[in-house]
């Protein structure tokens, strides 16, 4: 069964016609040429496939694109405008919090969420408790905790961890 959607992707309107079935990483990716979502696992695993749904982190993997329909999505092409880089994205970059960039994307627009979260003061697990009064201080174990969910094969942690904490100054 097929239904007309509407998507807003990084600020342009798209009306497009999908099967029920199609997720929404694949109507990005396929439908739309949004190429800076990655396909990792495509299982919720890895989060290289990680998109701002409504400014919320999401796993575009793991989501229907018909259960999006009229939603604002937001991927790492569209943080910035073309030809600048978003100050999360430049953050990685200046601290070399990338190897092979596979990643990256998901990576960025997850630490974009991350820094959204804790100036709502949105508590993690390792939160301090101090949090109800302000937003959360966002030390190392919490970017650790809170980015947990984007894995890099290359091992580039510690300068994904310090690009968050320049990005959160």
């Amino acid at each position: 069964m097929d239904a007309t959607i509407t998507l807003h992707v990084d600020g342009q309107e798209h009306e497009l016609t999908v099967d029920t079935r199609t997720g929404l990483l694949d109507a990005l990716r396929d439908r739309l040429g949004a190429t800076s979502p990655k396909k990792g696992c495509d299982h919720g695993q890895c989060g290289a496939c990680t998109v701002l749904v409504n400014g919320r982190r999401a796993l575009a993997c793991l989501a229907l694109a018909v259960s999006h329909d009229g939603a604002e999505i937001t991927t790492a092409a569209g943080l910035a405008p073309p030809g600048r880089l978003h100050p999360v994205a430049r953050a990685f970059v200046e601290r070399d919090a990338l190897q092979c960039g596979y990643c990256t994307p998901g990576q960025v627009c997850s630490a974009v969420g991350v820094l959204d979260e804790a100036a709502r003061g949105w508590p993690s697990r390792v939160t301090d408790g101090t949090a109800d009064d302000g937003p959360v201080r966002l030390d190392r174990e919490e970017i650790r905790e809170r980015m947990s969910g984007n894995l890099c094969r290359c091992g580039a942690y510690t300068h994904i961890v310090e690009a968050v904490e320049e990005a959160a100054r």
